[in-house]
């Protein structure tokens, strides 16, 4: 199980990694991020869920392969469809898995 503190020593481990001032967490490099706090509207109200992380991947064919092979740890909501993101729940990752998709997630962002 993986929590905020995970995420952001995976991150800030990265080459060229800034750390925007937030009250989750929200990572970028070379100015576009590439994992953050889940920005909840559920409420009504904006609410940074730290316990969820947004995470780029690069296309649609990478979106719907995470989305469809792991529905227990990869979810959307309508505000996402059509964009490279998936929302990871980090309360269901390992740190292992988590260190491999923080670094896919920033690598993708300093080739795209």
């Amino acid at each position: 199980m993986a929590d905020v503190h995970d995420v952001r020593r995976l991150a800030l481990g990265l080459d060229d990694v800034e750390e925007i001032d937030s009250d989750g967490f929200d990572f970028r490099v070379r100015g576009r991020g590439f994992v953050w706090s889940y920005p909840d509207r559920s409420s009504g109200r904006r609410v940074l869920r730290t316990d969820i992380a947004v995470l780029f991947v690069g296309d649609e064919a990478e979106r719907q392969a995470l989305l469809r092979g792991e529905p227990g740890l990869f979810f959307s909501t309508p505000s996402y469809e059509g964009l490279p993101f998936v929302l990871l729940r980090l309360d269901e990752v390992d740190v292992p898995r988590l260190t491999e998709l923080v670094t896919d997630a920033w690598r993708m962002r300093l080739e795209g």
